[in-house]
């Protein structure tokens, strides 16, 4: 019986510290004019306001009147309520917990390899990978990266996400929360060209560390006049010159390589 129940225990104390690692990501996000939200005062309940962040950034709140909170995180918010409420006596040690209930009147603009680009409104709390589901998901032609362009803290703001690195990877911090005029564009995927003896010449997109084994067999492999012991790599330096290379089948490709396939001499 007592197994039992320091399993429940223990499955309990996982579940709530699962959940408060989630929320403390939340806290991230930057209030702005529009949104509604929900402010609870712990032991407190008289004092649960729901509200909308004004034009100017601001609320009111119950016995402290106005307070700033447009363009803090939520965390800074609830501090900064929290701040109001001891300074004015009002409540001793105030824990205020703040929930979004509605981001209002925000755009987020998803351009590139996108099936549906566009701009789409950014109503609730959205990540990343939210956005680009909106959007339909990149094209088979997307990069891997997709840039994020915004403002944060009245600072211009980039970043280069990972995509599948945030599932395969783990690197869930890369998703971040989304403001309000962020811009995610998704480049065109790197491609390198394969031509001369190979069964289907053409251009095709890099994979992650493709070698040049991989990028031969992606065009088909060598023709019977061909031979894959016989390949020419045409590749720029940094100066712009054109490098002739005699490459080995496990050199990693690069972008805008061009690979040619000779015949055989035999």
């Amino acid at each position: 019986m007592m197994k039992i129940l320091s399993t429940t225990i223990l499955a309990a104390f996982s579940v709530l510290l699962v959940m408060n690692v989630k929320a403390g990501d939340i806290l991230d996000y930057q209030l702005g004019a529009g949104d509604i939200l929900r402010v609870q005062v712990f032991q407190n309940p008289e004092l649960m306001t729901e509200t909308r962040v004004s034009e100017s950034g601001t609320i009111t709140f119950p016995m402290v009147g106005i307070v700033k909170v447009g363009n803090l995180s939520i965390a800074d918010a609830e501090t900064q309520i929290a701040d109001a409420l001891a300074k004015g006596g009002f409540v001793k040690q105030p824990q205020v917990n703040i929930v979004v209930l509605q981001i209002h009147g925000s755009q987020v603009s998803v351009l590139g390899q996108v099936n549906r680009p566009g701009r789409f409104p950014l109503d609730t709390l959205s990540r990343i990978s939210d956005m680009l589901a909106i959007a339909g998901g990149t094209t088979p032609s997307g990069d891997d990266f997709a840039i994020i362009t915004g403002v944060r803290n009245g600072q211009a703001f980039r970043k280069s996400v990972d995509i599948p690195a945030i599932y395969l990877d783990e690197k869930s911090e890369e998703n971040i929360y989304l403001a309000g005029g962020d811009t995610i564009y998704v480049h065109r995927a790197p491609v390198f060209y394969i031509y001369g003896e190979a069964q289907r010449p053409g251009a095709y997109r890099i994979e992650r560390n493709m070698t040049v084994m991989q990028a031969l067999a992606q065009g088909g492999g060598p023709t019977p006049r061909g031979s894959e012991w016989r390949l020419r790599l045409h590749r720029k330096d940094a100066l712009g010159n054109v490098e002739n290379i005699s490459p080995d089948m496990t050199d990693l490709v690069q972008p805008n390589d061009v690979i040619y396939v000779r015949e055989s001499i035999f």
